[in-house]
């Protein structure tokens, strides 16, 4: 039996530079009920998240329509661009992914946050093999990680990601048979 993996990109938060407290927006708090509409019928078995708050908040109303607790995993937090704050974010975004090994003071490489991205996606195979597992995370983490499956998931792909985003990943065992973009009920578009 195929594991199937739901990653959810968080829908929009209100901007802090307390990255674990961000909450949704009003914006954000109604697209969490779409996700919550696009995946309740799924059999979901398990739904995990990022500790920042704005990503529990995107599952969280999926977890209570279907009766499951979210469980946090530390490791698929955003990647840590830089400590502090960017001056011009988009430079900086840019930069990490023009060179896999650079990383900003304080900051994580690529590198490095692709391999704790792959590394929690490989524990929650292990564990969850056969089942249907929602994660909520973020983009960056989200994008690198699947990465480290397919290097067509890169910054060009990350650009272009919505928020909120689901993207379902399906698995023989570790190895990467389908990534599709869940874009309503019935309709799918397909990577690979």
């Amino acid at each position: 039996m195929n594991t199937i993996i739901y990653f959810v990109r968080h829908a929009h938060s209100t901007y802090t530079e307390k990255e674990r407290s961000r909450p949704l927006s009003e914006h954000g708090k109604r697209d969490a009920e779409k996700v919550k509409d696009l995946l309740a019928n799924k059999n979901i078995h398990h739904v995990l998240s990022s500790p920042y708050l704005r990503s529990i908040q995107t599952v969280e109303p999926l977890a209570n329509e279907i009766g499951k607790e979210v469980h946090v995993i530390e490791d698929f937090k955003e990647r840590k661009l830089i400590e502090g704050s960017a001056k011009n974010f988009s430079e900086a975004i840019e930069r990490v992914w023009s060179d896999e090994a650079f990383s900003w003071p304080g900051g994580e490489s690529n590198q490095v946050a692709r391999q704790r991205g792959a590394n929690a996606l490989n524990d929650v195979l292990k564990k969850h093999e056969g089942e249907r597992v929602v994660i909520g995370t973020h983009g960056n983490i989200m994008t690198l990680t699947m990465g480290a499956l397919d290097s067509r998931f890169d910054y060009e792909f990350w650009k272009q990601l919505r928020m909120p985003e689901v993207i379902a990943l399906t698995f023989d065992q570790s190895t990467l048979l389908t990534v599709d973009r869940i874009v309503d009920e019935e309709a799918q578009s397909t990577f690979t």
